[in-house]
């Protein structure tokens, strides 16, 4: 997944640079390369972020009951 971006961010540069005037350039970048990179690694990044969340509830309820330092004892 990183090749893709790395190589659609190398491509939309050379696009950007190839551009006639420098805020054509930046416009072009952002665009063409920030904003659907963006997209495309939130969109793509989405079942990971589902897993992380489910093993993180899952430790946050298999975790201990009784701590030492929350025991009425001490």
């Amino acid at each position: 997944m990183y090749l893709i971006a790395i190589a659609w961010l190398y491509v939309v540069l050379l696009v950007a640079v190839a551009d006639t005037t420098v805020m054509g350039g930046m416009l072009t970048f952002t665009f063409w390369g920030i904003a659907p990179l963006a997209l495309f690694l939130w969109l793509f990044g989405t079942p990971a972020r589902h897993r992380r969340a489910a093993r993180s509830a899952a430790e946050t309820d298999a975790g201990p009951k009784d701590r030492a330092d929350s025991s009425p004892d001490q």
